[in-house]
């Protein structure tokens, strides 16, 4: 079945990176958009990267453009999210996932210190 591992999350102080790690599995990864989504606590789930089948277009949000990056490993059927000059309000806990959406995984608790 399809499944989704997120890993790569923890506590960082404002202004720092993060680098977060998908595994995928269940499904041809080659062939799929792969995203980032985000959900902080009391808010919905919202996209924050996505990255089309052969890696070449990446789309962001104007809250995380310019400081997140996603790319993608075809051969390895991993996904990844490098995040750098965080901020408070990138603190959620992080899922991959392809688009459209299939089952979520448990996701990787990123948190922000100011």
């Amino acid at each position: 079945q399809v499944q989704f591992v997120e890993s790569g999350g923890g506590l960082v102080q404002t202004g720092g990176s993060l680098g977060l790690s998908c595994g995928a599995s269940g499904f041809t990864f080659r062939l799929y958009v792969m995203s980032w989504y985000r959900q902080a606590p009391g808010k919905e789930r919202e996209l924050v990267a996505s990255i089309t089948s052969d890696g070449r277009i990446t789309n962001y949000p104007d809250s995380v453009k310019g400081r997140f990056a996603i790319s993608r490993d075809n051969v390895r059927s991993r996904v990844y999210l490098q995040m750098n000059s965080l901020k408070p309000e990138d603190t959620a806990v992080y899922y991959c996932n392809t688009m459209p959406v299939q089952t979520w995984g448990q996701g990787t608790q990123v948190t922000v210190s100011s």
